[in-house]
């Protein structure tokens, strides 16, 4: 697993980014505080503070610089 941060700091960016990492059967996991949410729910993604950057943690076993070429746009 690796934590990156993360920042979906307007509606086009939250939509783009789930629609970029649905392409992976990976699981990722948007880390805010004490919530863990799915961040391939964009319901999900929208119930949390997006003013401030987002933790991603990436259930990867292999395509980890494939995964980190798409993430480039959101990354702090």
């Amino acid at each position: 697993m690796k934590t990156v941060q993360i920042s979906l700091n307007s509606i086009d960016k939250v939509k783009s980014f789930v629609n970029a990492i649905t392409q992976f059967e990976y699981d990722f996991d948007l880390i805010s505080g004490r919530y863990v949410i799915d961040a391939k729910s964009i319901m999900g993604i929208f119930s949390l503070d997006l003013s401030k950057p987002i933790d991603l943690a990436i259930h990867a076993e292999a395509d980890e610089d494939k995964i980190m070429e798409v993430l480039k746009p959101y990354l702090v």
